[in-house]
């Protein structure tokens, strides 16, 4: 019996200034791009939306499983880190190509119980040539018990070379989530995030704190070869998080000092 083939899907966008300006505002930044600009690392987050219809998303807002990544019966989706090759700048305002494939879908148990581990593989090419290549990793878990006492996250350095504040509120997550076409519910409905999944406030989206890891990295460090993350705890919208960076690992920690996201990058001068 032959082996099922990988799920895969290729997408296709034009990379419109105007998001990638939009998305520098979010940020913060005084970055502004126009046709021909490069685009910072990670940027492509941003592109390349998967617009699924009413009746194809889950109760989390999320499309349904069952295409790309396949339905491993598990409800909670969760975005546990990746990494990132950067072979060449993606430009703004032409043309680029995203290659999917699921590369991986396995049962595993944890400490809280059954796990779905996915990782997928994304090419981004431009020009017909390969310009990132980028491992998601994703986690689905069962419902939680509320009534359970949750792990003690892991506690960050409490010192670096370089440190930053950065404050998240309803808005800026509303305003990343429309950007990226993300309907997770976690990052926009108190209620759903409290009261279906257990968390104690709208949960900051990993890529976003991915985001400014990455440029952390690029603005200290110069432009990146390679860079990879991966999320601790989750942090919520009315907490202050400190953006740091120790050499070349990087780490976001919440306000109680735990560690939310660590990060290793490795400038393209190396």
């Amino acid at each position: 019996m032959q082996d099922a083939p990988t799920p895969s899907t290729c997408q296709s966008d034009i990379l419109d200034p105007a998001r990638a300006n939009a998305l520098a505002v979010l940020l913060g930044r005084p970055d502004r791009f126009d046709a021909g600009s490069d685009l910072p690392a990670f940027f492509h987050q941003i592109y390349f939306w998967h617009v699924a219809a009413a009746d194809d998303l889950g109760r989390d807002g999320h499309p349904k499983t069952g295409g790309l990544i396949p339905d491993m019966g598990l409800p909670r989706r969760m975005w546990a880190g990746g990494r990132l090759s950067f072979h060449q700048a993606l430009r703004a305002g032409h043309p680029a190509e995203k290659r999917s494939s699921c590369v991986r879908a396995e049962h595993k148990t944890g400490r809280s119980g059954p796990l779905a581990l996915i990782t997928l593989k994304h090419e981004f090419h431009q020009s017909g040539v390969l310009c990132v290549t980028e491992w998601q990793d994703l986690v689905y878990r069962a419902d939680p018990d509320l009534t359970q006492k949750q792990p003690t996250p892991p506690r960050a350095p409490e010192q670096g070379d370089s440190a930053q504040s950065v404050d998240f509120d309803p808005t800026m997550l509303f305003r990343y989530s429309a950007l990226t076409f993300n309907g997770h519910r976690i990052h926009f409905d108190q209620p759903y995030a409290r009261d279906v999944e257990g968390y104690g406030g709208l949960v900051v989206h990993g890529p976003l704190l991915a985001q400014f890891l990455m440029l952390k990295a690029w603005d200290e460090l110069g432009p990146l070869a390679a860079f990879s993350f991966r999320a601790t705890s989750p942090l919520f919208h009315q907490e202050t998080a400190s953006i740091c960076r120790q050499g070349t690992s990087l780490w976001v920690a919440g306000p109680d000092g735990r560690q939310c996201m660590t990060a290793e990058a490795k400038s393209a001068s190396e």
